[in-house]
């Protein structure tokens, strides 16, 4: 996975924790999985969009 091992996996969250504080990370994950969601949605076309 990009050459990162446990110990830069670590560090990057320890830089997480201190940049966004422990009260917001969930909040991040939210929007990141809804950020996802909406892209995958955008992959597949226009499906659930009400046709005239």
């Amino acid at each position: 996975m990009f050459g990162l091992g446990f110990p830069e996996l670590l560090l990057i969250l320890v830089i997480v924790v201190l940049i966004f504080g422990v009260g917001r990370i969930p909040e991040l994950g939210k929007g990141l999985g809804e950020g996802i969601r909406n892209f995958r949605k955008g992959l597949k076309g226009e499906e659930n969009e009400k046709k005239p």
